[in-house]
């Protein structure tokens, strides 16, 4: 792993160096609600992240430690992008910025059961989250 050079020695500095861009953190998204995902996956999220960004951003996911790639089983042409430890210790971060942009904005039908999910009971999404990913580990 690539060692990061801090702007300071604020903890939120150098956090935001790590995960702090626009992207990085939809990443981590995807990956934690579908566990493994290939660059082809990673590039038709809704957000529509340009394939030039989203090479970058995930080398600089994998060289903060916060992602790894796998070989797919069915393709050698084809990885697979996952979480880490270190990757999986943002869920609980993803949680609650979930849970701040509910309260302060407009949600989308389509949001509001896995919303409700985190809402009825924040600690065992989060467990359960943190559960399935290790599974896969």
């Amino acid at each position: 792993m690539k060692t990061q050079k801090k702007r300071s020695d604020c903890p939120v500095s150098f956090s935001l160096e790590a995960f702090g861009d626009k992207w990085s953190l939809l990443i981590v998204r995807d990956l934690m609600l579908k566990k493994k995902c290939t660059y082809g996956e990673l590039a038709k999220s809704d957000e529509k992240i340009a394939t030039n960004i989203l090479a970058a951003r995930l080398l600089s996911l994998e060289e903060n430690g916060i992602i790894q790639k796998l070989e797919h089983p069915d393709s050698k042409a084809k990885v697979l992008y996952q979480l880490t430890q270190k990757g999986m210790d943002l869920i609980p971060i993803i949680v609650e910025i979930n849970l701040w942009a509910e309260k302060y904005t407009d949600i989308p039908e389509k949001r509001k059961e896995l919303l409700a999910q985190m809402n009825a009971d924040k600690e065992g999404f989060i467990k359960n989250a943190l559960k399935e990913l290790e599974l896969n580990l």
